[in-house]
């Protein structure tokens, strides 16, 4: 049976083309198209969809508020279409931040011209969301360091499937309490890498941190070149500890993060005690990568900090991060992933999962207290 898909555009010929590329995919069909944020509340409950794409600025009401009802009376998975720009992106942040879980740029050339991989993207994005199951909305206070912010929706899809997990010790059996236990290892760097769900997941992990956090932390979330800055500048007023778009030539600091910047690859070279940033607009493989690449991040950190770093891979779509983690488990280092029920989708931590790569399966809420305590940061 097709996935039910509810499309929300107040655009006749993008909710068109929208339509048509979705009812191309058998395992998808659209049983509704609403023109704003009213209607689209109106038809989710009459409907029943499985998942809902949703543009960002419509009449009536706009794609934001639609988002906070529809969480609020009958969650559904939602995947955000926003414009290429600065304003599109704050927008877009805001779109997740009341409970999307995923969003696409909006290219009218893409959807116009018929680009095959414009619309296997936007198939697969759909299937993943829809495939998931039932969303679980859980309140959540704000963080500490947001005085006067209010409790928000954080929204986590619960997995229909079981996964395959490592047997050991340290595997996603083992409780909170051993989460919590440090292994006693030296580090000198904290990497993370995620994509589909991450802008939400990585909130939640950096906003827990402290101030006097004693080391570089090196962010890779997938997202386009215009989404890259507006997401460092959100995550920056969130925090304690200073986050910023990387830049070519920055040195790694303690108690700092640093974003890839979106089409770019970030690299690590130096030495451990001077490493500092490089960015690539390409590399000879780049036709098999994202920009930016898990895989080329944490490859680099390998070869500077060798197995000195604790390396955490979060919700994403497919396999991006395995090989990087592969690269520095080799070298000694420590890799965790994201468990399965706090995923929005269970791709890129199952990947270092059942390649017996990751260590720790640790839920979203545990994750900052688990770098803390294995960090040994007081």
């Amino acid at each position: 049976m097709a996935y039910r898909v509810l499309v929300v555009d107040d655009s006749s010929f993008f909710s068109r083309r929208v339509k048509d590329y979705l009812n191309q995919d058998a395992f998808l069909e659209v049983v509704g198209v609403a023109r704003n944020g009213e209607e689209a509340i109106k038809l989710n409950a009459e409907m029943k969809p499985d998942v809902i794409t949703m543009d960002v600025e419509m009449p009536v009401m706009d794609g934001i508020t639609a988002v906070k009802r529809i969480m609020a009376t009958k969650p559904v998975p939602i995947l955000m279409f926003s414009s290429l720009t600065h304003d599109g992106a704050q927008a877009t942040l805001d779109a997740l931040e009341a409970g999307a879980l995923d969003f696409l740029p909006k290219k009218f050339e893409d959807i116009a011209s018929n680009r095959k991989e414009s619309i296997d993207l936007l198939q697969s994005r759909v299937r993943a969301l829809a495939s998931k199951g039932k969303v679980v909305a859980r309140r959540t206070l704000s963080s500490a360091s947001s005085p006067g912010t209010t409790a928000k929706t954080q929204i986590f899809m619960r997995a229909t499937s079981s996964s395959v997990a490592p047997s050991s010790a340290n595997s996603p059996s083992a409780g909170v309490a051993a989460n919590l236990r440090s292994s006693g290892k030296r580090y000198a760097a904290l990497a993370i890498g995620t994509s589909t769900g991450g802008p939400v997941a990585l909130q939640k992990v950096l906003t827990s941190l402290p101030q006097s956090f004693p080391y570089p932390i090196l962010l890779v979330q997938h997202m386009p070149g215009s989404f890259t800055k507006a997401f460092a500048e959100r995550l920056n007023e969130h925090c304690a500890i200073k986050v910023k778009e990387a830049e070519a030539g920055d040195l790694l600091q303690a108690g700092s993060a640093y974003l890839a910047p979106g089409g770019k690859q970030m690299l690590i070279e130096g030495t451990a005690r001077n490493a500092r940033i490089r960015l690539s607009d390409g590399l000879d493989n780049d036709h098999l990568l994202f920009k930016p690449s898990v895989d080329v991040t944490f490859t680099s950190l390998s070869e500077v900090f060798a197995g000195d770093v604790l390396g955490i891979i979060l919700t994403g779509m497919g396999s991006d991060g395995k090989e990087g983690s592969r690269a520095l488990k080799t070298k000694g280092a420590t890799i965790w992933a994201q468990d399965e029920d706090t995923s929005v989708v269970y791709g890129m931590p199952q990947a270092v999962t059942v390649a017996n790569i990751a260590s720790r399966n640790l839920p979203i809420g545990e994750i900052a207290k688990s770098i803390l305590s294995e960090m040994q940061v007081k």
